[in-house]
Formats: C-alpha cells, sequence, structure tokens
C-alpha cells in the first residue's frame, strides 16, 4: 500500500532542547572564582528543565555584576539601568502575558535603589520570577558595603562596619506578597537549576534569593559552602507560619520556604482594543 502523503510528511517530534540551546557566543567576564558563572548554568539548565524555547523567554537586568547575564543567554534580554528591573519586567509580562519572564539582579540593584520596586512587584504578583545574586557586597564598583552586608563587617570603605542592621530581603518579600520565596546556592548549581524551574511554575511573583560568593571583595565567602544546609522544615503555603521561619532563619537554610496560593495579577486585555486614530481624536484640539 502506497502511504498517503499525509502520512509520509508526519511531523517529526520537537528536538530536546538542552542548556546550551540557552547560551550565546559572549563570553562571561566576571572574577574568577564568582558565584555567578554557576547560576548562570543554573538558569540555562532550568531553562531547559522548562523545555521553553529562547524566543519565548525574556531576561531583565538593572546595573551591576549579575545584571550581564540577559548578554550570555540566547534569550531575548533587557538590560536596564540601575534598579529599574523589576519596572521593565513587568510591562513586558503585561504587554506579553505569553512569555516567561526572567529577572536578574544583585543585592545592590535590588534592596537598594531597586528597593521600593520589589515591595510592589512583590506586592502586584505578576506571574514573573526575580533571581537575586546576594553577595552582601557592591562587587563591580570595588566593594562598598550593600543592603545586605553585616553591620560588623570591616573594610576599607567601611572602617569598623556600617552599624547599620542588614536589610532582611525574604522576610521583606513574604510581608509584601510574594507567591514563592525560596533560597539557594550558587554552589549547588543542579540544586539551584531545579528552585529555579520551580519558581517559573509557580504562578504570581516568585523570588529566589541565591547566595553567590565575591570572592575578590569577600573571600571569606568561600566558607558558604560548609554553612550552608537544606531547610529543616518542608514548604509552607502559611504565610504566619513562613514569617516565623524567615524571622528565626540563620541566612544559610536552602530551598523553598513559601509556596502561597494567592491569585497572580490578572494579564491580557481587559476591554476592546481602541484604534490609535480614535485615541489621538480624543486629544485633537
Amino acid at each position: 500500500m502506497t502511504p498517503t502523503s499525509s502520512t509520509a510528511t508526519a511531523e517529526k517530534p520537537a528536538a530536546v532542547l538542552t542548556h546550551a540551546n540557552y547560551k550565546s557566543g559572549a563570553k562571561p567576564i566576571w572574577c574568577p572564582g564568582c558565584g555567578d558563572y554557576s547560576v548562570l548554568s543554573s538558569i540555562t539548565k532550568a531553562l531547559a528543565i522548562l523545555q521553553r524555547p529562547p524566543e519565548e523567554v525574556v531576561v531583565v537586568s538593572g546595573i551591576g555584576c549579575s545584571s550581564r547575564i540577559p548578554a550570555y543567554t540566547s534569550c531575548y534580554g533587557f538590560h536596564g539601568v540601575h534598579g529599574r528591573a523589576l519596572a521593565a519586567a513587568t510591562g513586558v509580562k503585561l504587554a506579553r502575558p505569553e512569555l516567561t519572564v526572567l529577572v536578574a539582579g544583585g543585592d545592590g540593584d535590588g534592596y537598594s535603589i531597586g528597593g521600593n520596586h520589589f515591595l510592589h512587584a512583590c506586592r502586584r504578583n505578576v506571574d514573573m520570577t526575580y533571581i537575586v545574586m546576594d553577595n552582601h557586597v557592591y562587587g563591580m564598583t570595588k566593594g562598598q558595603p550593600s543592603p545586605t552586608t553585616e553591620p560588623d563587617w570591616d573594610s576599607k570603605l567601611a572602617p569598623g562596619g556600617t552599624g547599620i542592621r542588614a536589610f532582611n530581603p525574604l522576610v521583606v518579600a513574604l510581608a509584601s506578597g510574594a507567591n514563592f520565596v525560596a533560597r539557594a546556592f550558587s554552589g549547588d548549581p543542579n540544586g539551584t537549576a531545579d528552585l529555579i524551574a520551580k519558581a517559573v511554575r509557580h504562578p504570581g511573583f516568585s523570588f529566589i534569593e541565591i547566595l553567590s560568593p565575591c570572592v575578590t571583595f569577600r573571600p571569606e565567602q568561600r566558607d558558604w559552602k560548609d554553612h550552608v544546609h537544606p531547610a529543616p522544615v518542608t514548604a509552607t503555603d502559611d504565610p504566619a507560619r513562613a514569617a516565623r521561619r524567615l524571622m528565626t532563619d540563620d541566612g544559610m537554610n536552602v530551598g523553598v520556604l513559601y509556596a502561597g496560593n494567592r491569585n497572580p495579577y490578572p494579564l491580557g486585555p481587559k476591554g476592546k482594543s481602541v484604534p490609535l486614530a480614535d485615541l489621538e481624536a480624543e486629544f485633537a484640539p
């Protein structure tokens, strides 16, 4: 029997994407030993787990060492201004809700000049994932204390330490309404990749703090590998329970700490589209 044309031209199954499909040709230029190399690897591995084509993913960043991430991926990218990555990413997701939106940043970019955007991104609960590489220092601008720096960290730029209580991003994220809160360690790229994939799949605003050592200005952070440990309790969807857990956290628990069930910000048009000419006519003299 001669096969019909429809049988002969049956579609081939789609090729399985690997982490290499999400890497660009640009070579990372971080300092040797920087944890951000592993975070980049975890992001590409997570996208391979999700099997989202690169053209359906947008990576948005602000300013800082970690904000170079978009250039090192083959996805669509937007490298914005300092502290404004979440605002830009929110606009992308609202305009193109079918896309997967990731935001990459650091503790300086995200919690200092970008702190207000962080609060309201959590509150709005738009369906996107915020990945913060936290090294407790401004690495790109030569080692100033950041919002998460320990108050007694002694350095040439802050002799004796700042004396200021460190910002607690996970507590703030939970209190502000983030729907998924987790912590990872860059020294565990596979575990971090799994957490990023879980965050992307979870509806609403997902926040992951990744402990990513700056071996140039904080060489003592090499010891983090000896201190990180799995969270001793399972993830909860109870904000009160999560708050008690985070307030007594030693800063080294890794894993999903909170997975809520709040409805994400509604996406898509809320009414009929209006032709541009009609809008212009409303403002005509």
